[in-house]
């Protein structure tokens, strides 16, 4: 039985700590709201008072916190507790900037540390799904992938730069927050064109967007732009889709609009409407 701790039990790291404890782990956790731990008593997660006494024995270290100022806070806390050899998994979503120091810190005081964001609902923690994608060195991750494979679904090492994670989990929470802005466009676009919701979702059936990405989406990553869709026809075509909303609130549309503006004034009207990433791209 592997004696683990948990910092941190919101919907996610309480979802964590019970599919470990079901798992057959000694799972002891802290919450800065004590209910939280108590309530995962039923599935034999301990409750500790502090950090430092929660990490005191364990041999990993889970840590599910808000962000990068309450992560320090929290790791400050644990020091006195965490032994020599234990190892720091932080699937926190953090800055990567902060991220990096934080790693570097850790590593020159001598405390193992990998950070392991991930793609999950706490239904996926409780039932080994989703994606965790890790960064940190090498050698620390060999030592617990086979432990972290059992919390995922998908388990991804990223290498030893200690942002990269960091990163990965912002440009994915990127595309799936801006995928729900564009969904709420559509069921406005929807609503105000007297089509159904459900029927409006399932239309998006008939896009291949897994072929839009890899295409498309490819040849924007590498500075490439063909003609197929002349960016001056798109921003007509958004146009088209503001107006017929009206005064009903957009989430997405009118930035992309206003993008697209720029970008015809800089002279870009007749090329691709993949020259939105233009700046993103220029000098690679």
């Amino acid at each position: 039985m592997t004696n683990i701790a948990f910092l941190g039990t919101g919907l996610l790291g309480a979802a964590f700590a019970e599919a470990a404890a079901k798992r057959g782990d000694s799972v002891t956790a802290w919450n800065r709201s004590a209910d939280k731990v108590l309530a995962l008593a039923q599935f034999g997660v301990k409750a500790a008072a502090t950090p430092a006494e929660a990490v005191r024995g364990a041999s990993r270290v889970h840590l599910v916190l808000k962000d990068d100022a309450v992560v320090a806070e929290v790791i400050a806390a644990a020091r006195p507790g965490l032994s020599a050899d234990a190892i720091l998994i932080d699937h926190s979503t953090t800055l990567p900037t902060l991220t990096a120091k934080r790693a570097a810190a850790l590593k020159a005081d001598g405390v193992k540390y990998l950070h392991c964001p991930v793609f999950m609902a706490p239904v996926h923690a409780r039932n080994a799904q989703g994606s965790m994608v890790v960064s940190g060195p090498s050698m620390l991750f060999e030592s617990v992938k086979t432990d972290l494979a059992r919390m995922t679904g998908r388990l991804e090492y990223l290498g030893e730069r200690g942002d990269l994670a960091a990163a990965n989990k912002l440009m994915g929470n990127a595309m799936l927050i801006g995928l729900s802005a564009v969904m709420a466009d559509v069921l406005t676009l929807a609503q105000a064109s007297g089509v159904g919701g459900e029927d409006a979702i399932g239309l998006l059936g008939l896009l291949d967007l897994n072929a839009v990405v890899a295409s498309r989406g490819g040849n924007m990553a590498k500075g490439k732009f063909p003609l197929g869709f002349e960016l001056a026809m798109a921003r007509k075509d958004v146009r088209l889709m503001l107006e017929t909303t009206g005064n009903r609130p957009m989430a997405a549309l009118p930035a992309i609009a206003a993008r697209m503006d720029q970008l015809i004034a800089a002279g870009h009207g007749a090329e691709d409407a993949t020259i939105l990433a233009i700046d993103a791209v220029s000098g690679t």
